[in-house]
């Protein structure tokens, strides 16, 4: 877990063991983290040391980059939670995070010497670097799952991390420059955005500000040195105002403690950048804090500053009655003050300033009304708690960690239910999101929705204050184009479960479909059933495919991740063990009109397949062309027609995996195919030929023409629906006799 340390299994050559000096300086920071204590009892306190002497043990020998005794690092980290106030089992964490990781020590050991409960906080902060990865990314992605699973169950897990990250940004110097890109970029990107999330305010702004300094060294120190300038010339102006600030707040008879704020160089650098100003630009750097004694008390200040300077238009937020998602609570008004500088000025109790600078670690300094409340629930970190739910839908790491990112931008938006309730949602949600925050089954049949009494689109996006409602019907389900716009990790996650199930279900059928035309061709006539005189056959071809379930089996074998004919003869042989024998005269008949090309008999398609059966793109077959289906790995039946040269390909290479396929008598839908039509460079040509189509009752899904200097003639191509090939030789023949065509036919695939 630890960013900068140098290899663990031994002192790096060339590097001397630890002076006493340096071991004294390492007994003397404990020393220092032992003075914080105070907040424990005796007990506790020896548990903490107890958890210091065997990671002391654990760590003897090993160096951190700047040559210190490793143990400092551990302690550091503990001595930040200790700030926090975090109870015992979380430092006694906090000094163990990388026993297990770098020193060989195992959980069980920690179990027994320990408890339980720090060994899971231990064990949640490990890395998972003993597993076997493809990738970096793929480490780092089932690590970060590890780590935030354990989180959603246990938030000391993330917080004795962000010490640990804090504590390694701060000592970044000392390791090699070309890892501080990697590290500095990862804390930005990830770590700071969670430290937000949880009301970490303080532990964010430090991480940003660490982060651009090693990312950006050149551009940090430019901005340092403008920011040290303005401050020299507008200190009178500071002064100024803190002094008309305590005069106004002393006559009106309020107690009150004034602070100023500076914007962080990285915050001002983010404005600079998103709304290209220049530094003499941004007005906000400066600002004030006012801690009052309670929550009329803000109210009543932000009267006073309104009548001392005058407010600028649309810059009040009232963060107290609408508070932010990570429990944040502050009224923010920007006043134009001398010499027309703007000032921005936050009015916040002091127990609001408490949870605005820890966050979820306020908890352990502030206990909840409610005994049963957990510091997450009183803050309403929802989102700690969604991630569960995410974790349920999605088993594959990266993705898991693509919807948590999404989650992690801190901007929101406040939006109203029809009924009055507010709810909070990241900037850029749509009414998808919203109504998946709701309850997921509201968003499986949203159908339409209403904002502010009018009907909208599902993808627009909410605005602060929207009165949102959303309607919903039985027949309606999720559709994948709405991954192409929803903004919240829950309802990609929703979603993409919904779909992945809705595709296995149809993979199965095909599955089915296929092991049983594979069985006729072994001269069985029908699939064993599922009943219990069946059932050692089935366990036995379970275990022999390495599938759980008969339903598993069948849809990787949909899904082309098995060979039906191989599972067929599988089978037979399992049922020639129990006496059955094949039927001659079915295995004489499907020998005899066995097609050249394929090894099993036909699938019947008529449209209605979905997800399970995909129509070739390269040469888009129609019902009445000749058509052969390849069972492609994990993507289910691609049909393509018998004369497309890819398909011909695929045979060539892989021809066990070749099906033949027939169409249905009666289709039950349209089906898309190319037509290309020439036509001369007349004025509403276009037009005429989209007319032609329409009354042919040919719909038009694509069109595409040439993009090229006009000249006397030009090739269009559209993607037309037809019902089949009859239906589309009408169709060309109407186009032809259309005005300036000169020619039309069938898109033919490359050979």
């Amino acid at each position: 877990m630890s960013a900068v340390v140098k290899p663990h299994s031994s002192v790096p050559k060339g590097s001397p063991r630890p002076s006493p000096a340096a071991l004294n300086a390492a007994a003397a920071s404990f020393a220092a983290l032992t003075a914080r204590l105070d907040y424990l009892n005796a007990e506790d306190t020896e548990q903490v040391r107890r958890a210091y002497r065997f990671a002391d043990e654990a760590h003897l020998g090993q160096l951190r980059n700047s040559g210190e005794p490793y143990i400092t690092h551990p302690i550091a980290v503990a001595a930040q939670c200790a700030e926090w106030k975090l109870d015992a089992q979380a430092l006694m964490a906090a000094l163990l995070h990388d026993a297990i990781e770098d020193c060989g020590v195992t959980k069980p050991e920690l179990i027994e010497r320990f408890g339980a409960p720090v060994a899971e906080l231990v064990d949640g902060l490990t890395k998972l670097d003993k597993l076997q990865f493809n990738t970096r990314e793929e480490n780092q992605a089932e690590s970060f799952r590890k780590m935030l699973l354990a989180m959603a169950r246990d938030v000391r897990v993330i917080l004795v991390k962000l010490a640990d990250r804090t504590h390694n940004m701060r000592t970044l110097d000392d390791a090699p420059r070309e890892k501080w890109a990697r590290i500095a970029g990862e804390t930005l990107e990830i770590y700071a955005p969670i430290a937000h999330r949880l009301g970490l305010n303080q532990t964010y702004r430090e991480l940003q500000e660490l982060s651009f300094r090693h990312l950006r060294p050149w551009r940090y120190a430019i901005l340092a040195k403008a920011v040290s300038k303005a401050r020299g010339r507008r200190r009178d102006l500071i002064q100024k105002v803190q002094r008309e600030l305590e005069s106004t707040f002393t006559a009106a008879g309020m107690v009150v403690r004034i602070a100023g704020r500076e914007k962080t160089l990285y915050s001002i650098y983010q404005k600079m950048e998103e709304k290209h100003l220049s530094f003499a630009q941004v007005t906000d750097i400066y600002g004030f804090r006012i801690i009052v004694p309670n929550v009329i008390a803000c109210y009543t200040g932000l009267g006073i500053l309104h009548q001392m300077y005058k407010p600028l238009p649309g810059k009040f937020k009232d963060h107290i009655a609408i508070a932010k998602l990570n429990g944040y609570q502050s009224l923010h008004t920007t006043l134009v003050g001398p010499s027309g500088v703007s000032v921005e000025f936050q009015l916040r109790t002091e127990a609001m300033h408490v949870v605005a600078e820890s966050g979820v670690a306020a908890h352990w300094l502030y206990k909840a009304a409610e005994p049963n409340a957990t510091g997450a629930d009183r803050l309403g970190t929802k989102w700690l708690q969604s991630l569960l739910d995410i974790q349920h839908e999605t088993r594959d790491a990266a993705e898991f960690w693509d919807h948590v990112k999404v989650d992690l931008f801190p901007d929101a938006v406040y939006v109203f239910t029809p009924k009055s309730q507010i709810m909070a949602l990241p900037r850029g949600a749509t009414v998808v999101d919203f109504a998946y925050a709701i309850h997921s089954r509201i968003g499986d049949h949203t159908s339409a929705a209403r904002i502010n009494g009018d009907q909208v689109p599902l993808r627009t996006e909410l605005k602060n204050g929207d009165v949102v409602e959303v309607i919903t019907a039985p027949v309606s389900t999720p559709n994948p184009a709405w991954l192409g716009f929803v903004r919240t990790g829950r309802a990609r996650s929703k979603i993409r479960h919904y779909l992945k199930t809705l595709a296995h279900a149809e993979s199965e059928g095909l599955g089915e479909k296929l092991l049983a035309q594979a069985l006729r061709a072994e001269g069985l006539g029908t699939l064993p059933s599922a009943e219990p005189e069946n059932q050692v056959i089935w366990e036995k071809l379970l275990r022999f495919t390495g599938s759980r379930t008969r339903a598993e089996l069948l849809t990787d074998i949909g899904l082309g991740k098995r060979i039906a004919s191989i599972v067929a003869k599988r089978l037979m042989a399992l049922l020639a063990e129990r006496g059955e024998k094949p039927d001659a005269l079915l295995l004489s008949r499907e020998r005899f009109t066995a097609q050249e090309t394929v090894s099993q008999g036909a699938v019947t398609l008529d449209g209605s397949e979905n997800s399970s059966v995909r129509f070739a793109l390269c040469c888009r077959p129609i019902p009445g062309d000749g058509i052969v289906g390849y069972l492609g790995h994990g993507e289910g039946l691609v049909v393509h027609t018998d004369a497309c040269g890819v398909g011909q390909r695929l045979h060539y290479k892989d021809s066990e995996r070749f099906f033949a396929v027939e169409w249905a008598d009666d289709p039950v839908r349209a089906f898309e195919t190319g037509i290309v039509v020439t036509v001369r460079n007349d004025k509403g040509v276009l037009a005429r030929v989209a007319a032609t189509l329409a009354t042919a009752e040919a719909d038009i899904t694509h069109v595409e023409m040439a993009d090229e200097t006009p000249q006397e003639s030009t090739d269009m191509r559209f993607v037309i629906a037809v019902r089949d090939t009859t239906h589309l030789e009408s169709v060309l023949r109407a186009v032809k006799r259309t005005p300036s065509v000169l020619s039309a036919s069938r898109t033919v695939p490359a050979p």
